[in-house]
């Protein structure tokens, strides 16, 4: 599937916050948000201003398709069958964007970034339910189980890099991890606290699509 593959930090200076594209980069004083808070371009300093309904609207919904990494196509889809349902719109999407393999691999803590997840999905190390799957849209169920395949344990990244921050790292508690074994299961279903959008957000793109 295609996906944009430009610098991510200038993304997050053009919407204006930490989107947490770059893993640990995000989080220091090295993040390009914080080292030239402005859009990117010869005119950045000078173009901050008070946006219109449609802009609000549209920074709204470029803000969260680019935390989860989708491209248009996808990314609409998951709210129109949002809206189309019969269940809360709100959670609805919430649960579409959460439930996505690759997204529940960087809740885990096994990536430090949805890109850094995707990878390992697609590069095949990934298990659920004991069966291999590499598709990284693929809807984790409540009672899933999901886990680092057996041969993929014994690589570099699962042996050397992921052990500086994984056993630190604090899952959400939809999810039950055991950090040993390197296999999560499904709880209970995300909801909209648990992604840590903005409630706002939510209410512009719903309204954006709806148009």
């Amino acid at each position: 599937m295609a996906r944009y593959r430009g610098p991510k930090e200038k993304i997050e200076r053009r919407i204006g916050q930490r989107l947490f594209l770059k893993g640990e980069r995000s989080n220091s004083p090295k993040s390009a948000v914080v080292r030239r808070p402005y859009p990117p371009g010869q005119h950045g300093k000078n173009t901050r201003g008070k946006l219109s309904e449609f802009g609000t609207q549209l920074r709204s919904k470029q803000k969260i398709k680019n935390i989860y990494r989708l491209m248009e196509k996808q990314f609409k889809k998951y709210i129109k069958g949002a809206i189309e349902t019969k269940e809360e719109t709100g959670e609805a999407i919430v649960r579409n964007l959460e439930q996505r393999l690759d997204n529940v691999i960087y809740r885990m803590g096994l990536a430090q970034s949805r890109d850094q997840a995707r990878q390992l999905v697609t590069h095949g190390h990934i298990w659920v339910n004991g069966k291999r799957v590499n598709v990284p849209s693929y809807t984790v169920r409540q009672s899933d189980e999901v886990g680092v395949r057996e041969g993929s344990q014994k690589s570099k990244y699962f042996t050397t890099v992921i052990p500086a921050w994984f056993t630190k790292y604090e899952s959400p508690d939809w999810l039950r991890v055991d950090r040993t074994k390197m296999v999560a299961k499904l709880n209970r279903l995300p909801n909209f606290i648990d992604s840590g959008l903005e409630l706002k957000d939510i209410q512009s793109i719903i309204e954006f699509y709806s148009r």
